[in-house]
């Protein structure tokens, strides 16, 4: 498409020149000056017009010849948490997951976020986990993604000492990680209570969760659903401008064929896994019904790792742990976000 500088030349050209030639051809003056008269109209009115119809013709043929492809409108942050777990899994030969394709997936964004990545969004963070072995796993799958192999392997044992906690400050980095030892709920309702609503500081990140122990010794759902409502109201009853970021580690998939005991193999069914869960629901706790913690569902997790991936029925393979890792940290993104807008 000619400019319209040099479409007002062309024209301009015609109305001289081509007047001149007719005027070769013998035609008489009155004839000639009427002609030339509405050739400078119709042309004026191209060198006007033509730009724009020629750029919607332009646009049009490129709609046709060249259809760009329609991505996904962007969904608000909020609007993301729901599909944090829309995750697929290939089993073979090893487990690996990703986030399937859904176009609400897919407009969200998620991504793995790497050690750098990692050391960026949590620098100058105190995370708190407290729990059981699945949130000690946890812990590991988190100090897997900060730190190299080698400061690892020197690390591990400390770390899983039998029912003990364990701290960790990677100074570099200013993050601090903390694993306390709460097997049952009560022992997480009295951290919140005396040790981190005094302090003037609060933890930014906080990952809690129970029920193994609770299932195996107490295996009473009611009373359970009851011991995490009054972890809830302990939430609740912390006072800060800012409060923490936090998660409910959720129970594992339990596969009955591998628990080592007789006294595991006839508490810990699925149908008593399944009583539990509904008391962690009625009790709305969970941010999706209401409640201040996000879930990392460890359940639908290792439910879609398999069998495969344990070899005890309730503890499971690092990828399972590394999958609920990302999700937290991808919430965390999320969630920061928002507090920025």
């Amino acid at each position: 498409m000619l400019p319209p500088a040099q479409l007002a030349i062309l024209a301009a050209s015609v109305v001289l020149f081509v007047p001149m030639g007719l005027a070769g051809w013998h035609l008489s003056r009155t004839k000639m000056l009427f002609f030339s008269g509405i050739l400078f109209i119709f042309l004026f009115a191209a060198v006007h017009v033509a730009p724009y119809f020629l750029s919607a013709s332009h646009l049009l043929l490129a709609s046709v010849l060249f259809p760009s492809p329609r991505p996904y409108p962007l969904l608000p942050p909020s609007s993301c948490l729901p599909f944090l777990h829309r995750i697929s899994w290939t089993r073979a030969p090893d487990p690996v997951w990703s986030w399937d394709r859904s176009a609400p997936v897919h407009s969200c964004g998620f991504q793995c976020i790497s050690n750098r990545d990692a050391s960026i969004l949590l620098n100058g963070s105190w995370i708190l986990v407290a729990g059981d072995s699945q949130a000690r796993l946890l812990v590991l799958a988190l100090l897997r993604l900060l730190l190299d192999p080698a400061s690892l392997a020197s690390i591990e044992p400390d770390l899983f000492k039998r029912h003990s906690d364990y701290h960790i400050a990677i100074a570099d980095r200013g993050i601090k990680i903390d694993f306390l030892w709460a097997p049952y709920e009560r022992n997480i309702t009295d951290l919140l209570v005396r040790e981190i609503q005094p302090v003037p500081r609060y933890p930014d990140v906080m990952v809690l969760g129970s029920g193994l122990w609770h299932m195996l010794h107490v295996t009473n759902s009611s009373h359970y659903g009851e011991s995490v409502s009054r972890i809830k109201e302990a939430v609740f009853s912390l006072h800060s401008p800012v409060l923490p970021h936090m998660f409910w580690l959720g129970l594992p998939t339990l596969i009955k064929s591998k628990l080592n005991t007789d006294e595991k193999r006839e508490r810990m069914s699925n149908a008593m896994l399944e009583a539990y869960g509904r008391e962690v629901a009625r009790t709305k706790i969970l941010r999706q019904s209401g409640g201040p913690l996000v879930l990392l569902d460890v359940r639908l997790l290792s439910q879609g790792c398999g069998a495969q991936c344990t070899d005890d029925g309730m503890h499971y393979d690092g990828v399972v742990y590394n999958a609920a890792l990302q999700i937290m940290l991808n919430a965390l993104v999320i969630e920061s976000e928002q507090r920025i807008e």
